[in-house]
């Protein structure tokens, strides 16, 4: 055999053993990758994955107490669109939730929006209004829920004697008592509380934007209102579907502002009463006129409101990445 040869065999050598302590690393480094997950991979099956599967069971079965033990297949279901018991609460329930997201979408990110434009300009003191703006997130729902039921009492509560106070007593009126106004009332309550979250997220995408685009568009003449609209609101479509998502998922889970203020009927007359607090009813705390928890009917209340959820978020997605595809 040659030199040359015997070189060639050499490096042949080299590289596959530089190859394989390649692959071996790359072994490694996935491994501790999947030993990073694994911990968060366990909490995600034991506290969702599991009591998803375990309710969309319960939700075949029927009887009393949290174990019910009678396989009915889908009459749960069945009842729930077609008993005139359960379909008038269920959908009035949805159509609620909906009214209640309808409200936090149109009120609390559009304001959030317009104070995180005001926040990302240089302003002295801003620091202290993104505190003030904030600060009400970081309370307690029901702590809110209680103060607010107390400010709009009928009778004592701050709003009606301020407003009969200043010559407006035809406006003061009982703003929870009312079959139409609890449910907007208590969706206002709600937007005041949460409007920092979207404010930050919006502030988040505003700073991030490069200033040179502003720069560049006031160069050409445009105004401030244009440069927001037609440079900086395009650039923030992502972050808008974010906080879409999360306002929909989060107001259709909604139960503790609802509770709080208008208790577990969502009183008067149900005019308040969403998806979460007709489950909890149903499946926890009975439901009129039965009086006893049933937990198959709540779990096919709460795999329903799940189909709401995935069906929501999953065409809010699909519209989404066609949009991006066409702009491509």
């Amino acid at each position: 055999m040659t030199q040359a040869a015997v070189n060639e065999q050499k490096k042949r050598s080299l590289s596959g053993y530089l190859n394989e302590t390649l692959l071996s690393n790359e072994s490694r480094r996935k491994m501790t990758w999947l030993l990073f997950l694994l911990p968060a991979f366990l909490v995600y099956v034991v506290f969702m994955a599991a009591p998803l599967f375990d309710s969309l069971r319960l939700s075949l079965f029927t009887g009393t107490g949290l174990t019910p033990t009678t396989f009915v297949g889908l009459q749960n279901y069945i009842d729930l669109f077609t008993n005139d018991l359960w379909r008038v609460r269920f959908f009035g329930a949805v159509l609620h939730t909906c009214i209640f997201f309808a409200i936090h979408m149109t009120v609390q990110n559009t304001l959030g929006l317009l104070f995180a434009a005001l926040l990302a300009s240089n302003f002295r003191g801003r620091n202290v209004y993104r505190t003030i703006i904030f600060a009400p997130a970081t309370l307690s729902v029901l702590v809110v829920g209680f103060l607010w039921t107390l400010i709009l009492n009928p009778t004592w509560g701050a709003v009606n004697i301020i407003l009969t106070k200043v010559g407006l007593g035809s406006l003061a009126l009982p703003w929870l008592g009312d079959e139409n106004l609890a449910l907007p009332i208590i969706s206002l309550t709600s937007a005041w509380q949460w409007v920092g979250m979207p404010t930050v997220m919006f502030l988040a995408g505003l700073v991030g934007i490069p200033e040179e685009l502003s720069e560049a568009a006031r160069v050409d003449g445009a105004s401030e209102w244009a440069i927001f609209w037609r440079v900086k609101f395009p650039l923030l479509i992502p972050v808008v579907g974010i906080v879409a998502v999360i306002t929909f998922v989060d107001n259709f889970n909604a139960f503790d502002v609802i509770y709080a203020m208008a208790g577990a009927r969502g009183s008067p007359n149900y005019s308040a009463d969403l998806l979460a607090t007709l489950f909890y009813r149903t499946g926890i705390a009975g439901e009129h006129p039965v009086g006893l928890p049933n937990m198959g009917m709540g779990a096919a209340i709460a795999t329903m409101t799940f189909l709401i959820l995935m069906i929501g978020v999953l065409l809010w997605l699909f519209l989404i990445r066609r949009q991006s595809s066409s702009e491509a």
